[in-house]
């Protein structure tokens, strides 16, 4: 149990040491605390801290670091998450502006505007996908066997995929498919959809086509891609402003982490619960990947009401500015809410 004074002392190095990015000695420690009190003092406190493997003594330099404890403690006891300021506010404000045509536009652009403010790699999930239905599905043909499938869904999403067909697949015979998978399925979910396609419709389709196989990877390639979990990733180069090393290989594994949805929900904890929450999670907390040992993950979930929640991400050093970085990631996410609140009513509920 740290005293009081003892708690202030961790609280000072923490914010000197992601100020500063330099270890903190006691005499200078001792000016910045809000209370007199000797260096000697200070040494006596820190070596207490130590002790207790809150900070760490850096190389051969008398100063002290936070160790990974030592962060942990700070941002469970000690945090005061800092209010943006009106500039990053008006910032946040202006750059979820209007003129976007579809949802991915928005959260894609998200993740670029939280990583410029934070400096850091953002990330952002597009609210759930849980309740969204089909809304229709059709092929267009664009000639020499060349066609355009086209998925609908009850929340204003066009997915659209473009395909070679079969030489020997009957147009006539495809048509009739599409208004069999129309008729049954247009109105359930997207996951009851996937389901039905595993069990039922392929059996029905074989009344149709001798061969349906290669129409019904048409269709399953485009509800994939309606159904999939939407990742955005913003400010993938501040990744290497704070590696930790230069080694090619381990640079491209830690890039690695950012090319895979299944790695980035990993990450990213979809079941966040609390709409009040943000989540920090710091060194061997993000992953058992090594590679993310001197780095921190603040998630966050935002709520867009009867269209589900999405998920707002920032990844960067252990060593960054907690309070505002929180604070920064707490106001996006609600000014990312009402955006998105907004921009579902006016398309779709008009």
């Amino acid at each position: 149990m740290l005293t009081q004074r003892q708690k202030k002392v961790l609280q000072a190095i923490v914010r000197q040491y992601t100020s500063t990015g330099q270890p903190v000695g006691s005499k200078h420690l001792a000016e910045k605390l809000p209370f007199k009190v000797s260096s000697a003092t200070v040494r006596n406190e820190m070596a207490i801290l130590e002790d207790n493997d809150l900070i760490l003594k850096e190389h051969s330099s008398s100063g002290r670091v936070p160790s990974k404890q030592g962060y942990r403690y700070y941002v469970d006891n000690l945090l005061d998450p800092q209010a943006v300021t009106d500039n990053d506010l008006v910032v946040i404000q202006n750059s979820l502006g209007t003129g976007f045509q579809k949802i991915d536009e928005i959260i894609s652009h998200s993740a670029d505007i939280l990583s410029n403010l934070t400096s850091y790699t953002a990330f952002t999930l597009k609210p759930e996908q849980e309740s969204v239905r089909l809304s229709g599905f059709r092929v267009v043909p664009l000639g020499n066997h060349k066609v355009i499938a086209i998925l609908v869904t009850d929340s204003g999403e066009v997915e659209s995929q473009s395909f070679t067909l079969p030489r020997d697949i009957d147009t006539d015979a495809m048509q009739a498919v599409i208004r069999m998978i129309n008729d049954q399925l247009v109105g359930l979910t997207l996951s009851e959809v996937v389901k039905r396609l595993k069990d039922d419709i392929p059996l029905q389709v074989v009344h149709y086509m001798h061969s349906p196989d290669g129409f019904l990877d048409i269709f399953d390639n485009v509800l994939s891609q309606a159904a999939r979990e939407r990742f955005f990733v913003g400010g993938r180069l501040n990744l290497l402003d704070f590696a930790s090393t230069n080694d090619p290989h381990t640079i491209q594994a830690l890039y690695g982490l950012l090319d895979r949805n299944d790695n980035l929900s990993n990450l990213l904890d979809p079941t966040l619960s609390s709409e009040s929450e943000v989540n920090v999670k710091i060194g061997q907390e993000i992953s058992k990947n090594k590679l993310l040992d001197d780095y921190s993950l603040i998630t966050a979930s935002y709520n867009v009401e009867q269209y589900g929640k999405g998920i707002i991400a920032v990844l960067g050093p252990t060593r960054m500015p907690y309070s505002r970085t929180i604070g920064i990631v707490n106001a996006f996410r609600q000014e990312l809410a009402k955006r998105l609140l907004d921009f579902y009513r006016h398309y779709y509920d008009s």
